[in-house]
């Protein structure tokens, strides 16, 4: 693996001499982050040695470096999912490359489903704790000690500092923040009523299919992370409707400013 990354390395360092700091990874419907950027170049997935390609409509498929709020970022617009067919060790193979670009913290951002009764449609959840659900680890195989140790603690898997920095933001601007655990599973499918009852049973608060596998291995490589999600349907008894993904834009859409605010004043 750590050749395959030296070989992305190697051929992004030939396209940009942007050295990032912060990496940004853009959810379903979250992408509009994208056009508050000083691009200085943007490079697609497929032509970069050994990234998977996104499948899902939403998600376009690109590597963008450039500047915001003055401080040098790589943002991934669009990311990969265990439902698409890859591995998890391919879905977070652009986290382990980005951390070789030079970053220092990683911002994620997912749509997601609500399971606190308290939560709205458009609602934004900073992700404080995950419960992970999917049925393979980023870390299993044989561990490079170049990369991470073999038993990463995840006490702190999202960042205390950076949580707490954008909470006291968020009240300054008067933005209505959510704090909870993210479920991560495989999908592609939404869950049952009855799934949606067991996911909150177990302690979550909102249920999504990404997220923690890019969790795990920035905690592995030692990058802060912090996380939200947007509340784009809900699971709660009495509030399940059908749901397309159109709808999950919209709603994704709705709210994506105010995360983008976080972002800029996190960046």
């Amino acid at each position: 693996m750590k050749e395959k990354i030296d070989e992305a390395v190697a051929f992004l360092h030939s396209k940009t001499q942007i050295k990032p700091i912060t990496g940004i990874i853009l959810g379903t419907g979250l992408g509009a982050l994208a056009r508050e950027i000083d691009v200085e170049t943007d490079i697609s997935y497929e032509d970069i040695p050994h990234f998977p390609l996104s499948t899902v409509e939403s998600h376009s498929g690109k590597l963008t470096f450039g500047h915001l709020e003055g401080k040098p970022v790589v943002v991934m617009q669009g990311r990969f999912h265990y439902y698409e067919g890859y591995s998890m060790q391919q879905l977070t193979f652009p986290v382990r490359v980005m951390k070789l670009l030079g970053i220092e913290k990683l911002l994620i951002s997912n749509a997601s489903g609500g399971l606190n009764p308290g939560y709205a449609i458009s609602d934004l959840m900073i992700i404080s704790d995950h419960i992970n659900l999917l049925p393979e680890n980023p870390l299993t195989g044989k561990n490079d000690p170049e990369l991470g140790v073999r038993f990463p603690d995840m006490s702190d898997a999202y960042s205390p500092k950076l949580i707490a920095q954008a909470e006291a933001f968020a009240e300054k601007e008067g933005i209505k923040l959510q704090k909870g655990v993210y479920v991560a599973v495989s999908g592609p499918n939404l869950e049952t009523p009855a799934e949606y009852k067991y996911l909150r049973i177990i302690g979550g608060d909102a249920v999504g299919m990404s997220t923690v596998p890019e969790n795990i291995v920035a905690r592995h490589m030692g990058l802060e992370c912090f996380a939200i999600s947007v509340i784009t349907d809900l699971g709660v008894e009495g509030k399940i409707k059908k749901v397309s993904l159109q709808d999950v834009v919209d709603a994704a859409n709705k709210a994506e400013p105010l995360m983008t605010k976080i972002f800029k004043h996190l960046v």
